[in-house]
């Protein structure tokens, strides 16, 4: 193929009728104070979409305009362009055709980049046009660093041996950055951050040291090693966490913090002694990653509409229950973030704090000091906040003191780990709160959880199994509701899964007066009842249904949080 025009972006998208004149002017105005690129201030400024200047720029050149969000790239041929040139280039390469390589580019008409690319290929290329956005989460996702980590694992295995290692003398190696150990959970940090896990566990097995990392809910293999390794990668571990490298017979929790790619990533690690030496999982935060807006959170607008006007409220207690890892702490900090005004006294108490949030005071628990949630709580009275956030209601003692703060004129927001907002109440209730404090106190509970989203980019249509079809029919959806069913086939996007990405499913229990009534009578069926009628179509399960009725999910999605609500 001949080397690409050069041609003018602005003069391109006004001839072409997608920007006006005066619009250009200004994002040129703009794009000298900043140096920016135009493309970049264009689509920051809503007057175009990434995604019609690519269609632009192919309309223009004659050539391909390639969609990557439903394009299932050739690993092999992806790897022939060295991931730092993929990136430096804003280029990719797709597949074979008609003798030469397709390259997807986000600006095809960068001559030296694409004599550059020629170059490392030393291969008659053809240019197609690709949407940066598409193109970057793309590198992301291909350029994985398994063979890399593999690798590294075997250089420790082999420069250990087979005989015994004082791991204990491996401590005064903790400045070498160039250690094996040192590259391998660096490498390890940056896969799992590019891939966007939640969890990485490390697991030694009788034969093997297994690394799984947790994406979007499900557990994932990253790689596999000789499990004799294991000693100094948890050994490497504790000394970064400060955790007691002398003690592996009993378990330890610590964290520490890295930068990987630009990001500052709080890493929390709890170890476990198993029968092959010590497990160890991560959890990380993204503290780069600015966290949701309640507006982004999925709630259905009704519904929306009332938690807000509840968080508004200047006393009361605001609960979220689900499971761990179902969004609880992202759903309270986008209320905080709504409310968080320089007239507001704001104190959250956290094991450990999950988010920053400026302007707010944040407390960190540490019971090896004894400073325990009850401790934090009183202290936190005596500061005068306005809004208090409890992290978790994990004994009576808190959750006794956290319902007289609502009480007392501070609005509380907390966590329970119940299955759904009914049974809340009767939690508090087991944990010694007197059920008129529950009833007068607690203002709404809202309940949640975390649905993958089928891949976009493999989902198909889907005939439901003969189990499906039967578990739908008893949740009372029969064939003529069913919408349209879809599941994902399993493709690079979605690393065969058929899932990509997460969604949340509410249901909110608003404690009106009848249900408060119904809380302070001695018989709990009374309360249930009231509860059912309250929420009748609007559970859980109902929001699950609705989400599969359009596609977003599936049936096996549903069934499984349908089992987790009703266990």
């Amino acid at each position: 193929m001949a080397r690409p025009e050069k041609v003018r972006l602005g003069d391109l998208l006004v001839q072409q009728k997608l920007i006006s004149l005066d619009q250009l002017q200004l994002v040129l105005d703009q794009q000298k104070r900043t140096g920016r690129k135009l493309g970049r201030v264009l689509v920051d400024n809503g007057f175009i979409t990434e995604d019609q200047i690519s269609e632009a720029l192919a309309k223009q050149l004659n050539i391909p305009y390639i969609n990557l969000k439903y394009y299932n790239p050739n690993l092999e041929i992806v790897r022939r362009l060295p991931e730092n040139q993929a990136r430096r280039f804003r280029a990719l390469a797709l597949e074979e055709r008609n003798g030469a390589l397709l390259i997807g580019m986000t600006d095809p008409t960068d001559l030296f980049a694409f004599d550059e690319i020629s170059r490392v290929l030393k291969r008659d290329i053809d240019v197609a046009v690709v949407t940066e956005g598409q193109l970057l989460e793309t590198i992301d996702r291909v350029y994985r660093r398994t063979d890399e980590i593999s690798g590294l694992a075997r250089e420790i295995s082999e420069d250990l041996g087979e005989g015994y290692v004082d791991f204990g003398a491996l401590s005064d190696t903790v400045g070498i950055e160039e250690a094996p150990v040192v590259k391998l959970l660096q490498t390890m940090f940056e896969d799992a951050t590019q891939i966007g896990a939640s969890d990485v566990h490390i697991e030694p097995q009788e034969l093997r040291l297994q690394i799984r990392f947790r994406i979007d809910g499900a557990l994932h293999l990253q790689t596999e090693a000789d499990s004799k390794i294991a000693a100094s990668i948890v050994l490497r571990l504790k000394l970064m966490s400060g955790l007691d490298i002398s003690e592996k017979r009993l378990p330890q929790d610590g964290r520490f913090n890295i930068r990987v790619r630009d990001q500052a990533v709080d890493i929390r690690i709890s170890t476990l002694p198993t029968q092959y030496g010590e497990s160890v999982v991560m959890r990380l935060l993204n503290q780069s990653g600015s966290f949701l807006t309640l507006d982004k959170l999925g709630m259905p607008p009704d519904m929306l509409k009332r938690f807000r006007e509840i968080i508004q409220r200047s006393n009361g207690m605001v609960l979220v229950t689900g499971p761990t890892g179902s969004g609880k702490t992202t759903t309270l900090y986008a209320g905080l973030a709504e409310i968080n005004t320089v007239d507001q006294k704001i104190i959250t108490v956290e094991d450990p704090v999950e988010y920053r949030l400026p302007g707010i005071t944040q407390v960190q628990v540490n019971e090896k000091i004894e400073l325990t949630f009850s401790k934090v709580l009183r202290s936190s009275l005596r500061q005068d906040p306005d809004v208090i956030l409890i992290g978790e209601m994990r004994d009576a003692e808190t959750a006794q003191i956290g319902m007289r703060a609502a009480m007392t004129g501070h609005l509380v927001f907390s966590t329970l780990h119940t299955r759904d907002s009914a049974g809340t109440l009767f939690r508090l209730v087991d944990m010694n709160v007197p059920k008129y404090m529950v009833a007068s106190s607690v203002q709404a509970v809202l309940a949640q959880r975390l649905l993958r989203r089928v891949c976009d980019s493999c989902c198909e249509p889907h005939e439901p199994t003969p189990q499906e079809v039967e578990w739908l029919e008893s949740e009372g959806v029969m064939r003529d509701s069913w919408g349209k069913l879809m599941r994902g086939r399993g493709c690079s996007h979605c690393n065969g899964t058929g899932y990509h990405g997460r969604m949340g499913v509410y249901e909110m229990l608003e404690m009106t007066q009848d249900l408060v009534d119904a809380a302070a009578h001695e018989e709990n069926t009374k309360f249930m009842q009231a509860a059912r009628d309250h929420l009748k179509g609007r559970t859980l399960v109902d929001a699950a249904l609705n989400e599969m009725r359009l596609g977003h999910t599936s049936v096996t999605e549903v069934m499984r949080i349908s089992n987790q609500v009703e266990d």
